[in-house]
């Protein structure tokens, strides 16, 4: 499993389970620390410019533990709400990750180490443009998802 966090200029935190690990509420709130750490670490111009963090992810448990929510309050980040299991409005989902498969298509891989290093190779080959067109597409889709009532597109 990939947990990965972009801002329109790119990757800020990803991490890459091993097999058999799963997310929870405490191991989501520990992604969420790390994230807010390297936001701090990577773009120093969000706190100098007092600037929010809007999150979104979905309303998976993990997610929405009690842990996690209270975190994320001290944070003082706004969570857009997400509708359950919806991946036409996901970024990761229809933008991100399918730019990735398109990347891992006949590649195979013999050890975690082996795939953690194409992802951090694939992750660096993006420039900012890459990631800046997902975000900016974020509204266009949201407007498809709305005009579609819930039925999924490509």
């Amino acid at each position: 499993m990939l947990t990965t966090v972009r801002v329109k200029g790119g990757v800020i935190y990803y991490e890459l389970l091993k097999p058999n690990e799963t997310i929870t509420g405490e191991r989501y709130r520990t992604q969420l620390m790390r994230l807010s750490r390297a936001l701090r670490e990577k773009r120093p111009q969000y706190e100098q410019r007092h600037e929010k963090v809007i999150l979104q992810h979905d309303n998976a448990r993990p997610h929405v533990a009690k842990p996690v929510k209270t975190y994320l309050e001290t944070l003082k980040w706004e969570v857009l709400p997400h509708p359950p299991y919806s991946p036409d409005i996901a970024p990761s989902d229809y933008y991100l990750f399918r730019s990735m498969a398109h990347g891992l298509a006949n590649q195979q891989f013999r050890s975690y180490e082996d795939i953690s290093k194409w992802l951090d190779s694939w992750i660096a080959s993006k420039d900012e443009h890459f990631y800046r067109d997902g975000i900016r597409a974020l509204p266009e889709r949201w407007e498809k998802v709305v005009a579609s009532d819930g039925q999924y597109f490509e």
